[in-house]
């Protein structure tokens, strides 16, 4: 007995939330700024 065609749209679904959570990732990652070695240790010197 197989799984048949609610076996493939559970998957499918699976899967299309996986693709649309990780697009959502990559668009928050991209918008952490992060510094770089010189700025942060300019930033502790200045306090």
């Amino acid at each position: 007995m197989s799984p048949g065609l609610l076996g493939f749209v559970v998957v499918a679904l699976i899967g299309l939330a996986l693709y649309v959570l990780i697009k959502s990732m990559n668009k928050q990652m991209s918008k952490i700024q992060v510094p770089h070695e010189g700025e942060a240790d300019d930033d502790k010197k200045a306090k």
